[in-house]
């Protein structure tokens, strides 16, 4: 068992909420619209430094100044997150010691599997790129800084080609950033699929009980072999199309993954369930990539997933996830199946 206690304060619906886990597998049942996503979320956000889903000011309850959520491990260790409302200021404690971002050896790898993601493989391409950089994050810490940089420097070039006078050398330096941060992008999320292509189709079978195969393909924008010159190459050559159009149109913020099912799209042609099973099969192969980068077993967090799955898929869940420590919520109790 890794979560021994977390407790939550003005985070969203929630006054006050202590969460007690007493076992591997801890089960939080309630009502539609009673908060039990945000019990997750708070302990995703304790263990990752962000929540999954939204900003904080959007957190905080309405009509209270902060919110604050306590995760202790069984090992004692605590990390404490504090938002305060009128600096719109986050701090966390750990370790003994107060920062304004959670220290990388202060994290601990989560899953968080939410019925949303049952739709991964016919989402859009951004959720989908979001999707698969919280996991990059997660693996490689240092990818979340690339990300960010890219983004400052992306709104900043698309700023200038909104102003009329703005001219192709202007906007230099900036392509610059972009393209030395996108062939890095590039390369980390080509590594993660290469990663996940390693044990994807042999995780699905085990799942489905077929001999189907399957793939995950990054869609590069501008197809495959792009490099860093390339990548600047293209940003000029599109000066006249971004300046009519008043934003970058080339770059890793327009990448698409797709799920490949025995040689077609899987969006067309694998039917619900097979769809299910890929991404089951993919929650699975994230548990164990990250645990055998990190080294540590990742907590899995389940919401409301149970309902949304035939009995099959329920039992590879918890087949699959047996060694880890589960928070799951619902509206019905499982333990039948748990």
């Amino acid at each position: 068992m890794i979560i021994k206690n977390v407790k939550l304060k003005n985070f969203r619906s929630h006054d006050f909420f202590e969460l007690n886990c007493w076992k591997e597998t801890t089960m939080i049942s309630g009502e539609n619209g009673s908060g039990k996503t945000s019990i997750l979320e708070a302990i995703y956000e304790a263990m990752q430094g962000k929540s999954f889903r939204a900003v904080d000011r959007e957190i905080l309850k309405r009509g209270e100044k902060f919110y604050r959520v306590e995760l202790e491990y069984v090992t004692g260790e605590k990390v404490v997150l504090s938002y305060d409302g009128e600096s719109e200021k986050k701090t966390f404690v750990a370790g003994g010691k107060k920062t304004a971002r959670l220290a990388k050896k202060n994290k601990y790898p989560v899953i968080f599997f939410g019925p949303e993601d049952l739709n991964l493989v016919a989402s859009s391409p951004s959720k989908k790129r979001d999707y698969f950089d919280r996991f990059l994050v997660q693996m490689e810490p240092m990818y979340s800084g690339m990300i960010s940089r890219y983004s400052k420097a992306l709104r900043q070039r698309n700023e200038l080609l909104k102003q009329e006078n703005t001219t192709k050398d202007m906007l230099f330096s900036w392509n610059v950033l972009l393209a030395k941060y996108g062939a890095e992008i590039w390369k980390r999320r080509e590594s993660g699929v290469e990663k996940v292509n390693r044990k994807i189709t042999e995780m699905y079978r085990s799942i489905a009980e077929n001999n189907d195969i399957v793939e995950l393909k990054l869609i590069k924008d501008g197809g495959d072999g792009q490099n860093e010159s390339n990548y600047l190459r293209r940003l000029e050559e599109n000066f006249l199309k971004d300046k009519i159009l008043g934003h970058t149109s080339f770059g890793v913020h327009r990448d698409d993954y797709e799920f490949v099912f025995n040689g077609s799209g899987a969006e067309g042609s694998a039917s619900r369930g097979e769809v299910r099973s890929m991404v089951i099969a993919l929650k699975f192969i994230e548990a164990k990539i990250l645990e055998e980068t990190l080294g540590k077993k990742p907590v899995v967090l389940l919401d409301d997933v149970f309902s949304e799955l035939d009995e099959m898929r329920q039992k590879a869940l918890v087949k699959n996830f047996k060694e880890n420590q589960v928070i799951i919520t619902s509206v019905n109790a499982v333990e039948d199946v748990v």
